[in-house]
């Protein structure tokens, strides 16, 4: 496998598309229900919790984008097995792999799970499955350009849903948000960390940096990114804790699509039908990314050509949404994938920088001590 991926001048992306590749694959069906998961923990201090989490992924981002600078053009992939040699990275590379399906899988059956309570009660899993991973695999199809281009429209054609947002603030109450840090630092970091779900997602970057044009301006737009989503879920984490009882918000699933049930416009009552329709555009950039990671890991493990890896990697997913028969089947699956996702995302890549930036230390030592001699 070679470390360095030199990808055709007409597959490369513009750096500033990174803003809007991080934010579209952060944002998606974790957001729904962020507010009532955080406030479990760190009750009506919540959103300090929510832009806490902001504030640790802008952190990993930095490690991320620095260890990916100790390449020429390197992704994931490569770096494991420069890192570990061969063996022991593909190894490596194989379980990544399986952790990008298993976050498609997971992004999937909760979109669906949303869809069937929300609009369609009696409509079976499986038709809406087969939809969306038909559709994914079509953009997925058209590269790693169009998969951006989905991105792009994505936040473009979502962005007004946060406007919307405010309105349910004429009704709120905002003495709920005191006594301000009412709740010790051991709950607020635990609050941060039960937002993983909702934040994962910017591990992309270390995948579709091969694919950047200008490099060295990709951490500036990589940290804008992410600042506008931790911007999104704080907003959505305060006002739903102005909006809600304490009591409600408990025991509310979906927080935020149920604020929306309180707009209303001409010759339209059920404005939250409206929301979980566009809910759709938001989660298919989380979708295609994955698909496309996966699938890429697919092509560089085995040697492949990856539209193979798309369709195996599809099929296997379509036949999984067929094992899960209850909503508490579900829960398990998404705790455990977000769990996960705290280690791959979160504390993993700031390890494997760690051992990049010691390794590029000593060959660089190396190399000017034999220059010397």
């Amino acid at each position: 496998m070679k470390v360095n991926l030199h990808p055709k001048e007409g597959l490369l992306v513009n750096a500033f598309m990174l803003s809007f590749i991080i934010h579209s694959v952060q944002v998606g069906v974790g957001l729904a229900g962020l507010p009532r998961v955080v406030y479990l923990v760190a009750k009506h201090d919540a959103w300090i919790s929510v832009f806490l989490a902001g504030m640790i992924t802008s952190i990993v981002l930095l490690f991320m984008v620095q260890m990916l600078k100790q390449y020429d053009s390197a992704d994931l992939y490569g770096i494991h097995v420069d890192v570990f040699g061969k063996w022991a990275g593909q190894s490596l590379n194989f379980i990544y792999m399986i952790y990008m399906t298993s976050t498609f899988f997971i992004i999937l059956m909760n979109y669906i799970e949303i869809v069937q309570v929300w609009i369609f009660p009696t409509l079976p899993t499986w038709q809406l499955s087969l939809v969306l991973i038909l559709i994914v695999i079509y953009a997925v199809y058209g590269g790693i350009r169009v998969i951006v281009g989905v991105a792009f429209f994505s936040v473009i054609g979502t962005v007004w849903l946060v406007i919307v947002l405010f309105v349910p603030l004429q009704f709120g109450d905002f003495t709920h948000l005191f006594p301000i840090l009412n709740v010790n630092a051991k709950q607020l970091v635990i609050g941060a960390q039960s937002t993983t779900l909702s934040m994962l997602g910017f591990e992309i970057i270390m995948f579709v940096y091969p694919f950047v044009k200008e490099k060295h301006k990709s951490m500036l737009f990589v940290q804008i990114g992410n600042l506008f989503t931790t911007i999104i879920f704080t907003l959505a984490t305060l006002i739903s804790i102005v909006f809600f009882a304490s009591n409600s918000l408990e025991k509310t699933i979906w927080p935020v699509l149920s604020m929306f049930k309180i707009v209303r416009l001409p010759n339209l009552e059920r404005f939250e039908f409206i929301a979980v329709s566009f809910w759709m555009l938001i989660i298919l950039p989380n979708m295609c990314f994955y698909l496309w990671a996966a699938s890429k890991g697919f092509s560089r493990i085995l040697e492949k050509r990856q539209k193979s890896g798309v369709w195996i990697i599809a099929i296997v997913t379509f036949a999984a949404t067929f094992l899960i028969k209850s909503r508490y089947q579900m829960n398990t699956i998404t705790d455990v994938v977000a769990k996960l996702g705290f280690y791959f995302a979160f504390c993993y890549p700031v390890l494997l920088a760690m051992i990049v930036f010691i390794k590029k230390w000593f060959k660089r030592r190396g190399d000017k001590h034999a220059e010397t001699q």
